[in-house]
């Protein structure tokens, strides 16, 4: 969930994403939220200039906003990157700080 949306009670909604298999290269998205006209924006801008969920995963955007919604569905393609070794140790350095 996506807090903007949870302090304007619009909690209805999801992002999803298509990417080319293998790749982290945008081929299309689905954005079903009140706002999503105002979101779609930042996905057709990262298809046209060819910039991947990994880069997507990397922008900073405001807080809060609806469009976190956008960063967060790259992050889950990114953590789908990471070895289970890799997931076994950040989940320990995350519980130690």
């Amino acid at each position: 969930s996506v807090d903007r949306a949870i302090a304007d009670g619009e909690e209805d909604g999801f992002v999803k994403i298509l990417h080319k298999k293998g790749s982290d290269q945008i081929l299309g998205a689905t954005i079903v939220a009140r706002h999503a006209g105002e979101m779609i924006s930042e996905v057709t801008t990262a298809i046209v200039h060819k910039i991947g969920l990994s880069k997507m995963s990397s922008v900073i955007h405001p807080y809060p906003t609806q469009a976190e919604a956008i960063k967060k569905a790259a992050d889950a393609y990114r953590r789908t990157l990471l070895t289970p070794k890799t997931k076994r140790f950040l989940g320990l350095l995350t519980k130690f700080s």
